[in-house]
């Protein structure tokens, strides 16, 4: 008689995965101090226009793309992790400082290269936690990691909707570093990472022999980045429709609760459901948001338009990486996690760049259209993607 028991994940990999969305919210608590204001910051108090807003973010998730292709290279070639892990949360905090001291939108750049050049964090961590979680709770752990990044990001947004009544933006900037570095001191102090056993050399995996169905998904979500411009744009399009400056951070947390809310639950749903599902859906609570803002015209519907981002971040989010986890060679998880956030912000810094040259030439509804269009298209061929069963 087959044992109808499903593996479970161990106390001491529970304890790791605790570690890690404790510094997780503790990283976007202080990112999310800056993240309401940021456009503003950039098109008020540095007077950019809305392209160089648009270039600025494209290219901050560029680098983010570039930053996890390598470390996750890096990671499987040393077998290690950690190290990634917490020099990347070092750099974020070191990128605020530099922010603060910014007299014009052009010395932003490196700041923001160095801040999204932290993300090597991701693959390596992620690839920690897809191999120390199993078929029943990997969703659940990625969820569990995306909710903490959320609620992370609430109460740096409740915090700078209190600071910004007292303080300056460049003075909330500062005081947004020190977070994370808190959170770097808990990985370099409670995090003990064992070297592999193996022995092998490692010479990169060749990405000709990926699976068809891994192929798909990495086409499709390419896809639907190309549509997929960043927030601030939303928050822009929220000010430009009549909500006072000092609502949009408001605005902001409506996203971020609600992402935060139902990030464990989609993770969760995933691994009861279906991966594939939850991802269908988190692509259609996108077109849902852009046709909100797109045939809207009244601030409630505004509203319910960051309500549905925050569940559409809060299902993309966790359930994108573990179906790519699980379709990954396992011991390429870190390159393959890498390669796909390459292609995913190699496409974001076009994506969000066009968004904005589209908006200053014919208009703020034209790049919702166009991300409409992309996500319908990606949607259908998400359907043709087979998961990998579970094992037992």
């Amino acid at each position: 008689m087959v044992s109808s028991a499903r593996p479970k994940t161990s106390s001491e990999n529970k304890r790791i995965i605790n570690i890690f969305a404790l510094a997780s919210f503790l990283n976007d608590f202080g990112s999310d101090m800056i993240y309401p204001v940021w456009p503003l910051f950039v098109t008020v108090v540095l007077r950019a226009n809305m392209s160089v807003l648009g270039f600025t973010d494209g290219l901050g998730e560029a680098i983010v793309s570039l930053s996890q292709a390598l470390s996750g290279y890096f990671s499987d070639r040393i077998q290690r992790r950690k190290i990634f892990i917490w020099v990347g949360y070092l750099l974020g905090s070191i990128s605020r400082l530099g922010y603060a001291l910014s007299p014009t939108w052009k010395h932003l750049i490196p700041f923001r290269i160095i801040d999204r050049g932290g993300k090597i964090r991701s693959a390596p961590r992620d690839a920690l936690v897809a191999d120390i979680s199993t078929d029943y709770d990997r969703g659940r752990n990625f969820g569990l990691l995306r909710a903490m990044d959320h609620l992370g990001a609430v109460a740096g947004i409740i915090t700078c909707i209190i600071l910004i009544q007292f303080l300056t933006y460049r003075q909330i900037f500062l005081l947004a570093a020190f977070p994370t570095l808190i959170g770097v001191i808990l990985i370099i102090t409670f995090i003990k990472e064992k070297r592999s056993p193996s022995t092998r050399v490692y010479k990169g995996y060749d990405f000709r022999h990926l699976d068809i169905n891994l192929r798909l998904l990495f086409l499709l979500s390419a896809i639907f980045a190309l549509g997929s411009f960043s927030y601030s744009f939303l928050l822009i399009f929220a000010k430009e429709a009549g909500f006072r400056l000092t609502l949009v951070p408001v605005l902001y947390l409506v996203f971020s609760a609600f992402a935060f809310l139902s990030s464990l639950p989609f993770g969760l749903l995933a691994d009861r459901l279906s991966r594939k599902k939850v991802l269908w859906i988190g692509y259609g609570l996108w077109l849902v948001v852009c046709l909100v803002f797109i045939l809207g015209n009244t601030k409630i519907s505004l509203v319910l338009g960051f309500l549905f981002y925050g569940l559409h971040r809060g299902a993309l989010e966790p359930v994108s990486k573990t179906l790519v986890a699980e379709l990954a060679p396992s011991s390429f998880k870190a390159s393959i996690l890498g390669a796909y956030q390459m292609i995913i912000g190699f496409c974001a810094l076009p994506a969000s760049f066009i968004a904005g040259l589209l908006w200053d030439t014919w208009g703020k509804m034209v790049p919702f259209i166009l991300s409409s269009l992309l996500t319908f298209i990606a949607m259908i061929l998400l359907l043709w993607v087979k998961e990998k069963p579970k094992e037992l």
